[in-house]
Formats: structure tokens, sequence, C-alpha cells
């Protein structure tokens, strides 16, 4: 554990110190994009039934890139939040802090020495509605992953990236007590910490579909070398986003999660492992900068 501490510990270092060569702002690129959407369904003497209902969710995208001949350093906050209201309850239907910064070297014309840190969790409280509908499962740093990686990048063009770190350390922490005796996320009832060290890919793909329509994907996969690591960890996320105008836009975004360590209610009413799917479709304001 405390090797796993100080590799990460390490990889902040070399980042920081990379850092101080890439002090020329002109080089740089900052800019994101800020969405929310809203509906509402209200009902007066409905003969089919129904009840009344308000969503509302919001998406912050930034960026901070740095490039010139010899070096790529890439930086992305994700932060996206979301409520359902229908009748009396109120429900989440997204909720996300992604944050990750990769450095490169080049090595070819194509291909850079890369180091990867990665880090998500969560603003609020998540329930399951259907079996305890009162009791935390999740909230802020609970879980929480740090993933920290050392590889090869490939980068043909601006489309397409392939990262490539048979080095990588992934951390998971639950810094809340009772969520902690709960024994999810693969981590042992009561324990608040869990380090692996495996193999990390990334594929990640942006292109334009056509005017005023852009399409972006990405796929990360982490096996663990000394726990089964046949059964890999899997994101994958899409997203296609569509804009009308200056401040209209309509977005679809879908994200795919398989993790072995993480217990889901399955559709034939057992706990275990499964393919977990969450997809969001807003149509509202969105500023880009």
């Amino acid at each position: 554990m405390k090797k796993m501490f100080l590799a990460g510990f390490a990889l902040l270092i070399a980042i920081n110190i990379y850092s101080q060569e890439v002090a020329d702002t002109s080089k740089w690129k900052f800019g994101g994009m800020g969405t929310f959407a809203f509906s509402q369904l209200s009902l007066y003497q409905w003969s089919a039934g129904g009840e009344a209902s308000y969503s509302g969710s919001a998406m912050l995208n930034l960026h901070a890139n740095y490039k010139d001949e010899n070096t790529s350093w890439i930086n992305t906050l994700d932060l996206g939040y979301g409520l359902i209201k229908q009748g009396d309850l109120t429900k989440k239907s997204n909720d996300r802090i992604e944050f990750t910064s990769q450095y490169g070297k080049k090595a070819s014309k194509q291909w850079f020495y890369s180091a990867m840190l990665n880090f998500k969790t969560q603003f609020t409280d998540g329930y399951d509605y259907k079996t305890d509908p009162d009791k935390a499962i999740s909230t802020l740093l609970s879980p929480a992953y740090v993933l920290g990686s050392a590889g090869m990048d490939y980068k043909p063009n601006d489309k397409f990236q392939l990262f490539i770190s048979p080095a990588t350390g992934k951390l998971t922490f639950i810094a809340d007590e009772e969520i902690s005796l709960l024994g999810n996320y693969g981590i042992e009832a009561g324990e608040k910490f869990r380090a692996e060290v495996g193999g990390y890919v990334k594929i990640a793909y942006a292109t334009p579909l056509m005017e005023n329509v852009d399409f972006s994907t990405k796929i990360d996969m982490f096996s663990n070398y000394m726990n089964n690591p046949q059964n890999m960890d899997v994101n994958w996320e899409v997203l296609l986003a569509m804009k009308i105008n200056e401040y209209l836009s309509a977005t679809v975004n879908l994200l795919m999660i398989y993790d072995d360590d993480i217990n889901v209610p399955r559709e034939d009413g057992t706990i275990g492992p499964g393919i977990q799917i969450k997809e969001v479709f807003g149509l509202g304001l969105s500023y880009k900068f």
C-alpha cells in the first residue's frame, strides 16, 4: 500500500516538474461548454392517468490543453448533475465529477511517452430506491477512484487517440463510515481503501458528423494483474452534441460501465456484477467558450 502511495506521489511530482516547461501561455488552449436542460409535465383531470413531474440537468466540460512540437499536456474537468421530481419523490438522474490530466513527450512522429492521472467521484448521496430509498449507498468521495498510469500514447491525428499503459495503479476510496460497512465497490465491509495494480488501455475518437453535429466516444479498460485479470473494468462513453443556434442545443450522452467488483441489482432479481447503462438526453441552453 505504501508503494502505491509513493508511486502516485511521484507521478504528481513528475507532472508538476513537467509543468515548469510549459509556461508559454501562447501554446495553451482554454475552453469549455456548459449546458442546462429542463422539462416539465403537468396533468389536470387526465383520464389516462399519470403524475406531474419536473426534471433538470446541467453539465460543464472544461479543458486546458498545451501543445508544441515535442510536448502534449491535456487537462479536462467534466461535471454533471441532474434531478427528477415526480410527485413527492425527488431522485438523481446524473451525478459526476471527473478530472483527467495527461502529459506526453514525443517519442516519434505519432507516438508519445505519456503519464496520466484520473480522478472520479460524485457530488451528493445516491440511493437504491427499489430496496431501501432512505439509506445512502454512495456519496461524495464514497466511492472515489484515482488512477495513475505510465505508458505510450498514439496520436495519428487530432481525432484519434490510443493510450496503452502496462503499469497502472488504481486506488478506490470510501470516506463515509456507514457506506464502508456495505462491503461494495470491491472493498471489504468496514474497510475504506483498496489498491490494485494492472494494465490500462484508453481509446478516444471525436469528429464532426455534419455542420453543428459533433460526435465523440471513449472507452477505458483496466485489468487487475493480481485478481482475475480476465475480468476487465470497462467504461464506455458516447456523446452526440447538436447545436441549434448560439444558445440552444441538444445532447445525447450514453455511459456503459462494467466493474467485476461492483454489485448491481440484475434483471433476474439477483445482486452481483453486471452492466450498468445510463442515457441522458438534454434539450436546452448551452454556451461554448
